[in-house]
């Protein structure tokens, strides 16, 4: 029989939780194929390990999947999914789907910013 601590530990799934990150080393199922969207489609809201994520499909038909962002915990969801990426609707900057941010247009000096900025996002495989 486990103990209480030990059943806590390998309960909990958040994250910086033990089981939590060894589960984040795996693939985990969340959607079939034919659940995600057209390419460039509304995108889809998705809960796993007690996260909130957005998978969605990019111009090329590649798949993607993301948590909001974690400066203003904006959500790629009400955005969309347009021309190569998914966007913010807060502040319209675009990300790709291995997270890194693609087109900033409420910013001036986009070039320098534009390359330190990322989405945590999740490899996606269909």
């Amino acid at each position: 029989m486990l103990s209480r601590e030990d059943n806590e530990s390998m309960c909990r799934v958040g994250r910086a939780t033990p089981m939590g990150e060894l589960l984040r080393q795996y693939w985990l199922p969340c959607l079939a194929a034919r659940e995600l969207p057209a390419p460039d489609g509304p995108p889809k809201k998705v809960r796993l390990l007690g996260e909130d994520l957005v998978a969605f499909r990019d111009t090329q038909g590649q798949s993607g999947c993301s948590r909001p962002l974690p400066s203003s915990r904006a959500s790629l969801f009400h955005g969309g999914t347009r021309r190569a990426g998914s966007a913010v609707l807060y502040h319209g900057w675009k990300f790709d789907v291995t997270g890194r941010c693609v087109d900033m247009p409420t910013s001036r000096t986009r070039a320098p910013f534009r390359d330190k900025v990322r989405a945590r996002a999740y490899t996606a495989e269909t």
